[in-house]
């Protein structure tokens, strides 16, 4: 019968694309619009059109922010090992391996110090390439010691976040972290020693919940992803409707718990108006900074005599793109 007749489907033929490489164009998730890798990555891999920011890699960013060789990149022997001798689809040497290759980095951060705007800074950058920008032992030992640099040398401290949150591959031990670096910054703060946490897309779980949010100044770049769960956790946990966009930075400004979004490309700036700000009692502050990236020669950082006074400095607020106006964080803690 022709009512069990096979339905007959049409040929459609596409042109090849063989004339396309692989990566020559990026697709804006915004707008769609189709942008140049070339170009792209000139512009810090923010599209023109849109201004969506997508994750930049912790060379460029040191790059993007760092005076012309300055910057000395340190602890880069510390190397991951497997604690718990996981095992699944694949194991985690594997997956270190597979990560070292892809990223040429040895971790999820890279450490060290140099000279931003002519001011010694100790900074720690976080990459989401290598395994997610999650945080392990050797994650969390290599901020820690960035932070502890800061202490020494008496120089303000910079770390920028980009995580989905603590290494489960190292069980406990990737937990740890979040304690042991928060520990290293309480005894900055002591110290008087301004410390600046600029958060990525993305900063979740345990970095979020840990250093990430300790700055005495917290920045964050135009629509972060910034939370500590996902949203499906929050709402099965909570069984109550959620915000649209609650986990973006431009929320959490509006809510006080970050104090500014700065556009990348405003990035160094900022960063060198509020060293100026917050870092001027310091004893390794230059005496004729430099604010360009050009002709900066590098110089050796001194150790700070014991007789170096250290003072407390209140953070003080410039021009940003999209700031907080409420209290300071000094101020809402007297009020409480």
């Amino acid at each position: 019968m022709a009512f069990f007749n096979k339905p007959k489907y049409s040929t459609v033929s596409v042109k090849s694309r063989d004339g396309v490489p692989k990566g020559v164009w990026t697709k804006c998730p915004e707008t769609g619009d189709m942008v140049f890798a070339k170009e792209l990555k000139k512009n810090l891999m923010v599209v023109p059109s849109s201004g969506y920011h997508f994750p930049l890699p912790a060379p460029d960013r040191i790059d993007s922010l760092f005076d012309k060789d300055t910057f000395e990149e340190l602890d880069k022997t510390l190397k991951s090992s497997d604690p718990l001798n996981f095992k699944g689809l694949a194991s985690y040497k594997e997956k270190l391996e597979q990560n070292k290759e892809k990223t040429n980095l040895e971790d999820a951060v890279v450490s060290g110090i140099g000279k931003i705007g002519g001011y010694d800074v100790s900074i720690a950058v976080m990459d989401f390439r290598f395994l997610g920008g999650s945080m392990g032992s050797v994650v969390g030992e290599k901020i820690t010691r960035a932070i502890e640099r800061g202490l020494e040398l008496q120089i303000p401290v910079v770390i920028v976040s980009a995580s989905g949150g603590a290494r489960m591959y190292e069980g406990i031990l990737s937990l740890m972290q979040m304690a042991k670096t928060s520990a290293a910054l309480a005894r900055l703060a002591d110290a008087s020693i301004p410390y600046v946490s600029v958060l990525t897309n993305p900063t979740m779980a345990g970095v979020m919940a840990s250093f990430a949010t300790l700055g005495d100044v917290i920045l964050a770049e135009p629509k972060a992803l910034i939370g500590f769960a996902g949203r499906r956790v929050i709402k099965e946990t909570t069984r109550a409707d959620l915000p649209e966009g609650f986990q973006t930075s431009e929320f959490l400004l509006e809510h006080g718990l970050i104090d500014q979004i700065v556009e990348r490309h405003d990035l160094r700036d900022r960063l060198i108006s509020l060293i100026e700000h917050l870092g001027h009692a310091l004893p390794s502050r230059n005496s004729e900074p430099s604010t360009t990236k050009e002709g900066t020669k590098p110089s050796a950082i001194k150790k700070p005599s014991v007789s170096n006074a250290k003072t407390k400095a209140s953070p003080k607020k410039t021009g940003s793109t999209t700031t907080r106006s409420s209290k300071s964080k000094s101020q809402r803690a007297k009020s409480k």
